[in-house]
């Protein structure tokens, strides 16, 4: 797809990949445009079975974190790539043990941040991750 914006055109690339798990709902796991990717949040869906990772939530961040990897490496990008994430936590009192697993997917530096207390997630799960990244 090609849009045009300020008379310039802009091309537009939806991100699929089957080491991600499939859109619950009428959006893409990305969106490519030039040199940014905007991936949806990612909840513990492992992409192999369609199954909810339900076992605590370091191991929900393990997964939402795999299935932002798995859609940058669609792309031939790393996680390091990513500038920017945003995580929604069903509970803020999680934060210092998602960190404890964050941490360990970046590996010069740290993207941007903000972290989200929410009353509710898709299927009932603890934690969504959302991310940007610049592609090389």
């Amino acid at each position: 797809m090609i849009l045009i914006i300020s008379g310039g055109e802009i091309m537009k690339e939806i991100i699929n990949t089957p080491n991600a798990p499939k859109p619950i709902g009428p959006y893409s796991q990305g969106v490519k445009i030039d040199k940014l990717l905007f991936i949806s949040g990612q909840i513990p869906i492992d992409p192999a079975t369609g199954s909810l990772v339900l076992s605590g939530v370091e191991a929900q961040t393990r997964r939402a974190m795999d299935n932002i990897k798995a859609i940058l490496e669609s792309c031939g990008a790393k996680m390091d790539n990513i500038v920017k994430t945003t995580i929604y936590l069903k509970r803020i009192d999680d934060f210092k043990f998602v960190n404890e697993v964050y941490e360990k997917y970046f590996s010069s530096g740290f993207p941007a941040r903000a972290v989200i207390e929410v009353s509710n997630l898709p299927k009932k799960v603890d934690i969504e991750i959302e991310a940007i990244a610049v592609l090389d």
